[in-house]
């Protein structure tokens, strides 16, 4: 039997890149190509998958395949999430959002490219989940939340409706924002933000 489901590069072979192509592997949209991590780590396997390459493979990757995604998870900083994703961009890859089918996400919402929504996740109506993103298991973003582009929703959390989550913020296990609130950096596992 044929695959014809879409190759696509995984770049960061982590914690969170496992989790990731548990995601994939559930949504059955895309096969995995690779994955692209460390020079050291060129020809291990992550859950089964070879590490085919590092980021200065990427350009030369491109000629055989044109779908990744950011698969390096964020706590303490995006940067290398970010240059991952301008990196990406800038040699021409498409980056798809990808939404776990034990997820749900709305009609109504939006999730922007590069985004994943994990399992168990629920976007609400009207919610818009900006590019480069990271909706966690078992969060929750309300109708109406905006969650800026490079933020990361962890596990649990919730984003209660009409709050804006501000560009390039984190927040942690547990966290609650009040209704209608504005939310910016780093909020830690927990915090209730009101």
């Amino acid at each position: 039997m044929l695959n014809n489901k879409q190759q696509m590069l995984l770049v960061g072979g982590g914690g969170h890149c496992k989790s990731v192509i548990d995601v994939i592997e559930q949504e059955g949209k895309f096969s995995i190509a690779g994955i692209i991590d460390k020079k050291e780590l060129i020809g291990t396997k992550v859950l089964g998958y070879e590490v085919i390459g590092c980021d200065d493979d990427l350009a030369s990757l491109f000629q055989e395949y044109q779908i990744a995604l950011v698969t390096v998870g964020q706590v303490y900083s995006n940067t290398v999430r970010v240059k991952l994703y301008k990196l990406l961009k800038k040699i021409g890859y498409t980056l798809p959002s990808v939404v776990s089918s034990l997820a749900y996400v709305s009609k109504y919402a939006s999730v922007g490219e590069g985004s994943i929504v994990m399992h168990h996740a629920l976007v609400n109506a009207h919610a818009n989940i900006g590019y480069n993103c990271i909706i966690n298991s078992k969060s929750l973003v309300e109708h109406d939340a905006v969650i800026c582009e490079h933020c990361h929703i962890s596990t649990a959390a919730v984003v209660n409706g009409n709050t804006r989550i501000e560009a390039n913020s984190f927040l942690g296990s547990n966290s609650v924002t009040k209704e209608s609130s504005v939310v910016s950096g780093f909020i830690k596992a927990g915090e209730l933000i009101k």
